[in-house]
């Protein structure tokens, strides 16, 4: 079955992200992310962030861009960089975990916006690993992660990455490194000094 039918019909993936191994599902379906959160054992409530194949699907998950989502934007995508911002009202509170915010990325291997294009433009990356456990970096991980559970597993090969994408919170201001990743703290706020 094409990993398309799959997140059409409610499923859910494990897929090679730009970063780590994640699962994938339509961020629009409730009941296919109330169960990526009952496959890692969610009870921390932790938004789940999501990758677009495309810079124009922004508009179906970030309700107003501010200056600052577009200077990081414009900056560091596609790239290993998640942008927070105020989520549109459609996204399930699955998603945001009540927050009123998402993360979007944009990743930049074709590879993987490619996948992500095939599914709709829009899909959930948030880690393929239960809850407290190291990111799976294989198929072969994932499967032992879920032996059970998932409706497929792309084999995208091993990752590469070493450091998960940072999480910038751009929602209010100033903006706010939650995670840092692959791009560094210092590089963020050299950005925001420049933009200032």
């Amino acid at each position: 079955m094409r990993v398309s039918e799959v997140i059409s019909n409610g499923g859910v993936i494990g897929f090679r992200t730009d970063t780590f191994y994640g699962l994938g599902a339509n961020p629009f379906d409730r009941e296919a992310v109330a169960r990526i959160r009952e496959l890692k054992g969610r009870e921390d409530n932790k938004p789940i962030l999501l990758l677009i194949s495309d810079p124009e699907h922004v508009e179906r998950l970030i309700s107003a861009r501010s200056d600052e989502f577009n200077v990081a934007a414009r900056k560091f995508w596609p790239g290993p960089l998640t942008i927070v911002g105020a989520a549109v009202a459609a996204l399930p509170e699955e998603i945001t975990s009540g927050t009123g915010t998402v993360g979007v990325r944009l990743p930049a291997d074709e590879s993987v916006r490619e996948l992500v294009r095939e599914c709709g433009g829009v899909l959930t990356a948030t880690s393929a690993n239960p809850a407290g456990s190291e990111p799976a970096r294989s198929a072969q991980e994932v499967a032992g992660y879920f032996p059970g559970g998932l409706d497929l597993i792309v084999d995208g090969g091993e990752v590469s990455a070493t450091e998960p994408s940072t999480v910038l919170d751009v929602s209010s201001s100033p903006p706010r490194v939650v995670r840092e990743g692959a791009i560094s703290q210092n590089v963020i706020d050299q950005l925001f000094a420049e933009y200032d």
